[in-house]
């Protein structure tokens, strides 16, 4: 495993979990399935009204290198975006379908966080330098997230994991749908809410005897997780309250998968309509944070906050949603 692919560390997700350890063949296509594609994919829709918004971060809470800012101006059609993120339940039956292999599969292993990984020492394969609660587990994939001896039970309505770039595009070709770009997930998360740091406003939640409104980090990371909202990992898709679009745990919970390739400068020239991303780079973007964000190294669970991967890495803590542009789909 390597650093993250923009040069900071991989306190997040460490980057490039299966070509910097293994020689990783070329992903395996979506196969045509058996069903028909207007009923594959069954998550529940939000819908987002053209508009004009502000993007990136407003507040000064920007990540060294991270290319937050300039805040700039976005204008997008209407587009419908899954309210949740698709669920193992959803991806099981785009795998029965289609019999589509992730890459953590065809290589034999993925990248499992150290509190949650069932795999025996023999099994464990590295640890990226620096980030050493990241594991390299053999066998570890979205049907055992915490490697050999770990199963699904119970977690049909959390986030798939485990699953890469690569992965999200071959649902989304078996689905007849896309991956959001940077600008869509963003104007999506914020429900309509400009500059506001979270989904539903300024106000954090989850200190001084308030609700947690997202599944982030308690305690002392990376050793101790209180669970004072009630999860070691990742939490059903449909937990704490959906903004004002409809949308589910944006922040939080996992990583999402983006259309975009990274580039920390992209904002300075971005185009304002409907921008798409660099036409190349080293990473693609994923937003939103994950469980394992917390203050003391990562404060990625914004609106505006940037981070991006490897398309062959797979972990523990990324998933995806996805969005159709289509007036069938509005």
């Amino acid at each position: 495993m390597t650093e993250h692919a923009t040069g900071h560390s991989a306190c997040c997700a460490p980057a490039g979990t299966q070509s910097a350890l293994l020689p990783l063949p070329p992903a395996p296509p979506a196969l045509p399935g058996k069903g028909v594609r207007g009923d594959r994919h069954r998550v529940t829709q939000a819908y987002v009204p053209a508009q004009t918004f502000l993007m990136g971060d407003a507040r000064g809470d920007e990540n060294r290198g991270d290319g937050e800012t300039p805040v700039h101006p976005v204008a997008l059609e209407r587009f419908s975006i899954d309210a949740t993120t698709v669920t193992n339940d959803d991806f099981a039956r785009f795998v029965d379908d289609s019999g589509y292999r992730t890459e953590a599969e065809v290589v034999g292993f993925s990248a499992v966080f150290h509190l949650v990984c069932t795999a025996s020492p023999e099994d464990i394969l590295g640890q990226p330098p620096g980030t050493p609660w990241w594991y390299g587990v053999r066998n570890a994939d979205w049907r055992h997230p915490g490697g050999a001896g770990s199963d699904l039970d119970g977690l049909g309505d959390h986030p798939v994991v485990h699953v890469s770039w690569n992965d999200a595009m071959a649902y989304c070709a078996w689905a007849g749908r896309d991956l959001p770009t940077e600008a869509q997930w963003e104007a999506a998360s914020r429900g309509g809410l400009d500059g506001a740091r979270f989904p539903w406003g300024e106000d954090r939640g989850g200190q001084s005897g308030q609700a947690h409104r997202m599944n982030v980090w308690q305690g002392t990371f990376p050793t101790v997780n209180t669970r004072e909202d009630g999860y070691l990992a990742t939490a059903p898709v449909r937990s704490y309250e959906p903004n004002e679009y409809g949308l589910w745990q944006t922040v939080g919970n996992v990583w999402e998968w983006c259309a975009d390739w990274w580039d920390p400068r992209y904002y300075a020239s971005s185009p304002v309509a409907n921008p798409r991303g660099p036409d190349r780079g080293p990473a693609r973007v994923v937003r939103g944070g994950s469980f394992l964000c917390h203050d003391s190294y990562c404060n990625r669970y914004r609106n505006a906050a940037r981070s991006s991967n490897t398309p062959d890495s797979s972990m523990s803590n990324t998933g995806f949603r996805t969005v159709s542009t289509s007036r069938d789909s509005q």
